[in-house]
């Protein structure tokens, strides 16, 4: 049985950590609060560029070859080159969030077989993990992760498409965490290029779309200068905003996470900070009553 200064010290190193499990809920919270504002202020405006890009394309206005190019191979076939662009954070402590996104990058890597497959890591842990399995970033994207900002998001993703327009890159594909709600972050993949015919595309597990009551489709728009020079502009635009959003979605699902691991570990510091002192108590109860006993055994000796 452990002594009274033994529980006494586990006493003060749980009283320690949930001080520090309290603080990172808070900060995680407030960072939570404003990931959570962004990517819902998000999302409406991708919708509905998203429906904009639908009706060009039923009024009949063709995509560009160049983003529907196809490889007839296949994206496993041996020589293909695949761009792989994993989301994750920089630092832990935020439950299966890391996990399960390496593991999802994982898997991707192994369906592609033989395929030239390049992991663009986005976070530390991503980085680590790929450096581990053999597929180091071709450059550093922490600041990504951390502080998550338009301009360098852009920035990539027109340095990829770019390289898919030339013929560089045959596949791109985003891994990341998708944010349901403060409680539930889904692993999801999607296709950033080659495009398909329909445009329109959501993560699974996305209960954020709301239904408009009325369809692009449905409405008679004036296009000027025509449908095809608006779809070719708009496509550009639509994959940056695809690519930004993903990265906002993993930096919220991040932080949803570390919320709620520190809520966890907050709530299970109580309950062993309980059972110790409840354990001291007895122990030092334990205590008294011996020497009690050992005073009244001495005097009656006397």
């Amino acid at each position: 049985m452990p002594s009274l200064k033994e529980i006494k010290g586990r006493i003060g190193s749980v009283q320690s950590t949930l001080k520090i499990t309290s603080a990172m809920k808070l900060v995680a919270s407030a960072k939570l609060r404003k990931a959570q504002q962004t990517i819902e202020g998000m999302r409406p405006y991708e919708r509905k560029l998203q429906g904009m890009l639908d009706h060009l394309v039923a009024s009949g206005a063709k995509l560009s070859g160049e983003y529907t190019r196809t490889s007839a191979a296949g994206p496993d076939a041996p020589g293909q080159r695949i761009a792989l662009v994993a989301f994750a954070s920089n630092s832990s402590l935020c439950g299966a969030f890391n996990a399960n996104a390496v593991r999802l990058t994982l898997e991707t890597v192994r369906s592609y077989g033989d395929a030239d497959v390049t992991v663009y890591s986005i976070g530390r842990k991503m980085a680590d993990a790929m450096r581990k399995a053999g597929k180091p970033s071709p450059a550093d994207y922490q600041k990504l992760a951390d502080k998550p900002s338009y301009a360098p998001a852009a920035e990539l993703a027109e340095q990829l498409m770019e390289d898919f327009l030339a013929g560089r890159l045959d596949r791109i594909d985003l891994v990341y965490n998708h944010f349901v709600s403060s409680g539930k972050q889904v692993p999801v993949r999607e296709t950033l290029l080659p495009m398909t015919g329909v445009i329109s595309s959501g993560a699974e597990g996305d209960t954020s779309v709301i239904p408009s009551e009325t369809k692009e489709s449905e409405i008679d728009y004036i296009l000027e200068p025509s449908a095809s020079a608006l779809l070719a502009d708009l496509v550009p635009k639509s994959l940056r905003l695809k690519f930004y959003t993903a990265l906002l979605d993993s930096n919220a699902s991040e932080h949803a996470a570390r919320t709620v691991a520190m809520q966890t570990a907050t709530d299970n510091g109580e309950d062993l900070l309980q059972e110790l002192t409840l354990q001291y108590n007895k122990s030092r109860q334990q205590k008294i009553t011996s020497e009690i006993l050992d005073l009244a055994g001495g005097s009656q000796q006397q």
